[in-house]
């Protein structure tokens, strides 16, 4: 046991809240004397919460978003326009777009970007199941809404070369947002402006 820990059980617990992205040994340290101090209903209310989320969350078979049904609130949502597909890197971008309240159609999550350096592949993302759902018709638009990146716009073109010959309007958001950011750090009134002032895409990365 390190000899800073008083109790290996504590120094078991701060080590895996450090694992979480973002969360420091210091920080991992606070949040479990927190949970220490609170009730054992909260503590094991916490607990369960994360254990029933892995088990029983599920995607969404048609457009890939978390949700706790085959079909997702948004794809069975008979108010929103859905002949407009608005192409995401991850669920944390649906977010940041629904925030916005600007857009109103559907979406499709790709579960990253294409990144021959991270060993990532079009084979590795949702990108032919995108296909496959415009080519079952429907769709009037594809609004390509990834990072704005040289991955990101690596992807835009591999969908482009995939979907141009498809009949359909393929559009690309506004560079409201700067070129590196990523699409969930931008803020609502940029990403909403970038929605709405969407242009066509020429093929060109």
């Amino acid at each position: 046991m390190n000899q800073q820990y008083p109790s290996l059980l504590l120094e078991r617990a701060v080590e895996e809240f450090s694992k979480l992205p973002g969360i420091g040994r210091k920080t991992a340290m606070r949040l479990v004397l927190h949970l220490l101090r609170q009730d054992a209903s909260t503590v094991e209310s916490f607990g369960n919460s994360i254990i029933t989320l892995k088990h029983e969350v599920k995607y969404c078979k048609v457009c890939h978003n978390i949700s706790d049904t085959d079909i997702c609130q948004i794809c069975t949502n008979a108010q929103r326009d859905h002949s407009v597909v608005c192409v995401v890197e991850n669920v944390r971008d649906v977010m940041a777009v629904e925030a916005t309240q600007q857009y109103h159609g559907l979406y499709h999550v790709l579960g990253g970007v294409i990144s021959p350096m991270d060993g990532i592949g079009p084979g590795d993302l949702q990108i032919e199941s995108l296909v496959q759902r415009v080519a079952k018709g429907g769709i009037d638009e594809v609004i390509l809404a990834l990072s704005t990146t040289m991955e990101g716009d690596t992807t835009n073109f591999y969908i482009y070369r995939k979907l141009e010959n498809m009949n359909i309007k393929l559009s690309v958001i506004a560079r409201g947002i700067s070129v590196g950011d990523e699409l969930e750090y931008a803020d609502e009134i940029t990403l909403g402006r970038s929605i709405i002032n969407r242009t066509l895409f020429t093929g060109s990365i």
